[in-house]
């Protein structure tokens, strides 16, 4: 009897987990979509590198902006009503891309998508982890991780595929569509209804998580190294004359489906120190790997590889910073989670655009802009691992104090 009930306490494919990774399917889809296609539709409009980036990082403004709020609300509010508001937000902001038809429209569409994803992506992160054993948190998240690895297997290339059919802008109505459908499915996920001891206000601890904030410095700097991908892959695709680039985001995902439950496996079984510094190590390599590609059969391989590293690393830091919390802090450590991932974001696109610029200018090449950009990116996620292998002793003793202390308590909640 002790046995079937441990394994009980220990699943994750309950109702509840497969409510809401169907829900990350269909939001992801949307969202990939819409990464690829925004920088490429920047691009046509006649915008520069620089503006191509600015306008793909400008959603991360409104992303901050929602931070202050997401954290308290996620701690005052249903969780799962305050996730279809989000989705809903996205949603609307879809239906604006698929009326844009100049860059000011696209940026005002991009603000409202940020306020979206700002409260969303915590969200999602926190409700997965509160339906989660804390004993398969890597395990868990990276399953849950595996609905955006499926999104990006089919969202960019059919992005793409649409886009050359029947232009951008029926295509974000698509993509608005796939969001409203989302947006339906939010409404059969259950949450717990907080206690509420006081009114609704916002504190520093409930915005931030001290707890995590090492963490999240490691995926700052690995995201504004990523976000190279995101903003001018398609760009660089096309200018090399391969024809189905959105082939490297379905190796990537393909890959990721394998690797991120395997990563999960291990993290939770080894500990989490034995995965994210070699997954650093190797996105280290596909952004050079991705540097030096002409060729789809080269762009195919920098996804596999671009999936090994960003794949492993990514998710198991962030099942670390929901292991640094107890339960009821989860809200403020996803807030914290995402401020990293979105700061990272809002700057890397940028950074990545001025990079190309400065680059063409004393070149000539866009081209070689690009190429040259995506070695500079390397320097951020060195920063990355340095952060992480510096710190990694104290961080990995708070998780064990507090999955002790988790265990402990399991007993008492067993008799109750």
């Amino acid at each position: 009897m002790p046995d079937n009930s441990f394994s009980a306490k220990e699943k994750i494919w309950t109702g509840d987990f497969i409510a809401i990774f169907a829900v990350n399917i269909v939001m992801s889809m949307g969202q990939f979509m819409m990464n690829t296609l925004i920088p490429k539709y920047v691009n046509d409009l006649g915008g520069a590198a620089t503006v191509v980036g600015m306008v793909t990082g400008i959603f991360a403004v409104t992303a901050l902006g929602i931070r202050p709020v997401a954290g308290p609300a996620m701690d005052y509010f249903r969780k799962n009503r305050l996730l279809s508001f989000a989705i809903g937000s996205i949603t609307l902001a879809f239906v604006c891309y698929g009326f844009s038809k100049t860059i000011p429209m696209l940026i005002a569409a991009r603000l409202i998508h940020g306020i979206g994803i700002g409260l969303a992506a915590p969200l999602t992160l926190a409700i997965t982890s509160n339906i989660l054993p804390y004993s398969k948190m890597a395990s868990g998240l990276g399953l849950f991780s595996l609905g955006g690895a499926v999104a990006t297997a089919i969202g960019p290339t059919l992005g793409l595929e649409l886009a050359g059919v029947i232009g951008y802008n029926k295509t974000f109505f698509i993509c608005a569509g796939l969001m409203a459908s989302c947006f339906a499915l939010t409404f059969i996920i259950k949450s717990e209804v907080p206690a509420r001891r006081e009114g609704f206000k916002i504190t520093l601890d409930q915005v931030v998580a001290p707890e995590v904030i090492l963490p999240t410095l490691s995926i700052f700097f690995m995201v504004i190294g990523y976000s190279g991908i995101n903003s001018f892959l398609a760009i660089f695709g096309e200018m090399n004359g391969v024809k189905d680039i959105g082939l490297f985001f379905t190796a990537n995902a393909l890959c990721m489906i394998f690797i991120r439950p395997f990563s999960g496996r291990i993290a939770d079984r080894r500990g989490i120190d034995t995965t994210i510094i070699p997954g650093l190590v190797i996105f280290i390599g596909a952004l050079l790997l991705i540097s030096c590609s002409r060729t789809l059969p080269m762009f195919i391989l920098s996804g596999v590889v671009t999936a090994v590293g960003f794949g492993i690393s990514e998710p198991i830091l962030q099942a670390l910073n929901m292991q640094l919390v107890v339960k009821e802090r989860r809200g403020a450590a996803g807030n914290t989670n995402f401020m990293g991932v979105d700061i990272g974001f809002l700057i890397g696109p940028t950074i990545a655009g001025l990079i190309t610029s400065a680059v063409e200018k004393s070149t000539g090449s866009e081209l070689q802009g690009i190429a040259v950009m995506y070695r500079v990116m390397t320097i951020p996620v060195v920063i990355s691992i340095i952060i992480f292998a510096i710190n990694r002793k104290k961080l990995l003793a708070r998780v064990k104090e507090l999955q002790n202390s988790q265990a402990g308590m399991e007993p008492a909640a067993a008799d109750g």
